[in-house]
């Protein structure tokens, strides 16, 4: 087994990856970190904990520490980060100078140059920046982050429409509560209510995408040359986030051609891959998040809506953000790194 930890395991997608983590094939969760005011409480103590199913009896009555280098045992083969981004921006490169891989869900340092932005089974190859990286850095260990989790419920849909040549995506998305953590949204700002505008949000989008769909060189990630716009909504829902997507192509795919795409989008022999990659729906009505967020155990992407237009096509899209939108994603790219040898 492959020992692992979570960084700020306390948190919203902390609580996630310790959930996730629960009998995985592969890793053993032994190390649970959170602020300086939780070290050394209990995690059932510490934790409070927000889902639907009970705390792992494994990880309850772990002992919280700091997140520190000085406090992770150095047999720790694996570290996933739920950090806010401002403290992972100061620690996630203590932990990696000190040899710790991190497999990070914190938006920080995604669009650095030698940091792999990975979705594997879209751009698992994006993983050969590791050595540019320790290279430049002077690490023995290594950062490798997941995208925003709007980002990774289009792109894997993006992929595999790519063979259709596409030159520009407007998307606008309808984004679940638990996106903005357990304090983000009050209820009074949201119930009755959608907010047009997530800060930072868009730039995320129009961004990661094009650096998850570029080309790595074997020195650095080209980045695909599509024009990507962004309009990011928050909504009552409270998990998953629906996207409307509108894609110009230089090819014109009737409807067929883009669910066909989409069905055979490719998926990985991992324990956290699910398959499908993509569920496609006939039905004009799906997909919905009340009923198409857990599948393939919250980790599948489904689509549907999908007409031709004047310049291309549109669908739409939805994934559960926490899941394969935060700590699922994390732990696919973990699954990634183990598989391929990294660690």
């Amino acid at each position: 087994m492959t020992t692992v930890g979570v960084l700020g395991a306390t948190g919203a997608v902390g609580q996630r990856f310790v959930q996730l983590l629960e009998g995985h094939d592969q890793f053993d969760l032994s190390v649970v970190t959170a602020s300086p005011s939780s070290a050394g409480e209990a995690y059932h103590d510490a934790a409070n904990w927000g889902l639907d199913t009970p705390i792992p009896g494994e990880t309850a009555d772990l002992t919280v520490r700091a997140t520190d280098p000085d406090e992770i045992p150095d047999d720790t083969d694996l570290l996933f980060s739920a950090l806010p981004s401002d403290v992972g921006a100061d620690v996630e490169p203590e932990l990696c100078e000190a040899g710790f891989v991190v497999s990070s869900n914190a938006s920080n340092e995604r669009r650095a140059d030698d940091v792999p932005l990975v979705i594997p089974e879209v751009n698992a190859d994006h993983l050969g920046l590791v050595d540019v990286q320790r290279d430049r850095r002077g690490w023995d260990g290594a950062l490798v982050k997941n995208p925003n989790c709007s980002t990774i419920t289009m792109v894997p849909t993006l992929a595999a429409l790519d063979e259709f040549g596409l030159e520009r995506i407007h998307v606008s998305t309808l984004q679940a509560v638990s996106g903005a953590g357990y304090s983000g949204v009050t209820s009074m700002e949201i119930l009755d209510n959608v907010v047009p505008h997530i800060g930072g949000e868009e730039r995320k989008m129009e961004t990661e995408s094009r650096k998850l769909l570029g080309e790595f060189t074997g020195a650095e990630v080209e980045y695909h040359d599509a024009v990507v716009s962004a309009s990011c909504n928050r909504v009552p829902t409270l998990d998953g986030h629906l996207e409307n997507v509108f894609a110009e192509t230089r090819d014109e795919p009737t409807p067929e051609d883009v669910a066909a795409a989409l069905e055979d989008a490719p998926t990985l022999d991992l324990p956290s891959a699910p398959d499908p990659l993509v569920e496609v729906f006939d039905d004009p009505e799906r997909p919905q998040p009340r009923l198409d967020r857990m599948l393939g155990g919250g980790m599948a992407i489904a689509a549907g809506g999908i007409q031709t237009t004047d310049t291309g096509f549109q669908y739409n899209c939805l994934a559960h953000n926490t899941i394969r939108g935060a700590a699922g994603a994390s732990i696919l790219n973990g699954e990634l790194l183990a598989s391929d040898g990294w660690l």
